[in-house]
């Protein structure tokens, strides 16, 4: 039987489990306090078109959970570099670790031709320690495009799931990246494969980078963000100096920053992760996001001055501790 550890027992993770759990996987996630509790006294509860489905994962530390053949991270990207050595009891000579974070991963430009090529991002991996802790050349990526949320500790419900998207950083197709497709196909979860998993994850920022800090800033949905023409205007202007940096990198997509606005629109008034953290009084995904951006932009020598600015406002409101979010 398969074996994979989800490492980040949250919305993502709860999904990805129950999916692998359906799939016929020996599924484990790693957890603690009020949520490991709930997984070993009442199991997992997902939610999802409707049905409501319990499982029993195993649930502890990866020192209790131990060599696993797949390892999830779906925990938020800026907590990794802390974690990333604690989970060296999961990995094993023949383990496949898979990034589904939302932001830049500490793997981005490991043997990515380019002006970055092989060099560390700080605003990702500032000690190094994921780029120590995974193996480089057993990593897929992903990218996660669903909502979830968390109704009680490992109890989940999801709001809406679009696909998951996974590849290899090499763009190579490989007998593990069918399985992992295929597997939480079987499990519920519309997986498709992609040759160019850097693309994908740099085309699901170019609309994230924007509208996560500029929610936290405001305490407004994307509809109120969008529908003020001087918050748009700044909106594209980042999203401009963003793809300037995309097209040094040799990944700039066809579709224009109009063009991805209006696919945020079609989205309907929604709430993104950055605001929702900040009311919750989670740490916020900053650095991943954008502060990536800014950082590349520096070493690609792109002035990005709507960026910088928007990045030390936000920095400053997730070190204030307080959400001042509208209701």
């Amino acid at each position: 039987m398969v074996s994979a550890a989800i490492v980040g027992a949250g919305a993502i993770g709860a999904w990805l489990a129950d999916a692998l759990d359906r799939a016929g996987w020996r599924v484990s996630m790693l957890a603690r306090g009020t949520t490991l509790a709930a997984l070993r006294s009442a199991g997992l509860r997902v939610e999802r078109g409707g049905e409501s489905r319990r499982s029993e994962p195993a649930a502890g530390s990866a020192t209790e959970l131990g060599c696993q053949d797949y390892v999830f991270l779906a925990v938020k990207a800026q907590a990794l570099p802390a974690l990333a050595e604690s989970l060296q009891p999961l990995i094993g000579p023949q383990t496949t670790v898979i990034s589904a974070t939302n932001g830049i991963p500490w793997w981005f430009f490991d043997d990515f031709a380019g002006p970055l090529c092989d060099h560390p991002l700080q605003s990702v991996d500032p000690t190094g320690s994921q780029a120590h802790s995974f193996p480089r050349g057993r990593i897929l990526g992903s990218v996660v495009h669903a909502t979830a949320r968390v109704l009680a500790p490992a109890h989940v419900q999801l709001v809406a799931a679009d696909r998951i998207v996974i590849g290899a950083p090499d763009g190579r197709s490989s007998s593990r990246v069918a399985e992992v497709a295929a597997e939480l196909r079987l499990g519920g979860i519309n997986a498709v494969v992609s040759e160019g998993i850097r693309q994908e994850i740099w085309a699901k920022l170019w609309g994230n980078m924007n509208m996560n800090p500029l929610s936290a800033l405001t305490g407004s949905g994307t509809a109120g963000i969008l529908g003020d023409p001087d918050i748009l205007e700044l909106c594209l202007k980042m999203m401009q100096e963003m793809r300037e940096c995309g097209e040094l990198l040799g990944l700039a997509g066809a579709m224009s920053a109009p063009e991805r606005i209006a696919v945020t629109q079609r989205l309907g008034d929604f709430k993104p992760s950055m605001l929702a953290d900040l009311e919750a009084g989670r740490p916020l995904e900053v650095e991943p996001q954008l502060g990536a951006v800014v950082e590349i932009a520096g070493r690609l020598g792109v002035a990005a001055p709507f960026c910088r600015a928007i990045l030390g406002l936000t920095r400053l409101r997730a070190a204030s501790g307080w959400s001042g979010a509208r209701t």
